[in-house]
């Protein structure tokens, strides 16, 4: 089986607070890969770790064949992360976000490649716009471009739905389509079950720290699955 991702008996203490506890994960080169739980159930933690924005307590996590503690940099260069907050400059234009980023990220040609990657997105139009004047659903748009302007392997995503409106959520679901097509392999964390069931390949649930439960999202109806889900976080 060829892994992007491995995580093992991975725990994470902030003081006596144990927000992790035990959690092993083994994800697929190309797979998409959705980790659903209540707001507190440790997702923002999990997803930081494979990021390489906190460190794990205990345990071990391999990421694009690089352990995350050992080599940070090199797991930097194989990822792109996106969260709930864009990342972005508001004062600054698009264009001059992105290829900021691309310049950071040592990638050749970096106007080229920021005005590529805007066209990607459907923002090639507000190019010259300061990204403070954007709808929050096109700054989550810019912040994928910022996420793939160096065409990372791995695409790590952290509730990426919260404060879209309707609009914004198509268009972030279509986005998510278009980057799964590109083989990239994609974790993403939300509590919103019915925007991503359909494009998952793998779906798990994450409650009190815990992993309680794992499948293939064509294994199993989604009626089912949203049972599985509220009886495990007790809701």
């Amino acid at each position: 089986m060829d892994l992007d991702i491995v995580a093992e008996d991975v725990e994470k203490v902030f003081g006596s607070v144990k927000v992790l506890n035990r959690i092993s994960l083994k994800i697929r080169k190309g797979e998409f890969y959705t980790i659903l739980g209540p707001n507190g159930a440790g997702k923002t933690t999990l997803i930081k770790l494979l990021a390489t924005l906190s460190r794990a307590t205990s345990g071990r996590v391999v990421v694009a064949n690089h352990d995350v503690m050992k080599e940070p940099d090199k797991v930097r260069a194989k990822i792109g992360f996106v969260s709930h907050d864009p990342y972005l400059y508001g004062d600054l234009s698009a264009l001059e976000n992105i290829e900021f980023f691309a310049t950071l990220y040592g990638v050749p040609k970096a106007r080229d490649r920021a005005v590529e990657v805007i066209s990607q997105v459907g923002l090639q139009s507000r190019m010259y716009d300061l990204v403070r004047t954007f709808s929050r659903g096109m700054q989550q748009r810019l912040a994928v471009a910022r996420a793939i302007v160096h065409d990372p392997l791995i695409l790590l995503l952290d509730e990426p739905y919260t404060g879209l409106d309707q609009h914004g959520i198509r268009v972030l679901g279509d986005m998510l389509r278009w980057l799964k097509s590109q083989g990239r392999t994609i974790v993403l964390t939300t509590h919103n079950l019915a925007e991503v069931f359909d494009v998952s390949d793998r779906v798990s649930i994450l409650s009190n720290g815990k992993i309680v439960y794992e499948g293939f999202s064509r294994e199993i109806d989604i009626s089912r699955f949203k049972k599985i889900y509220f009886d495990s976080v007790g809701t």
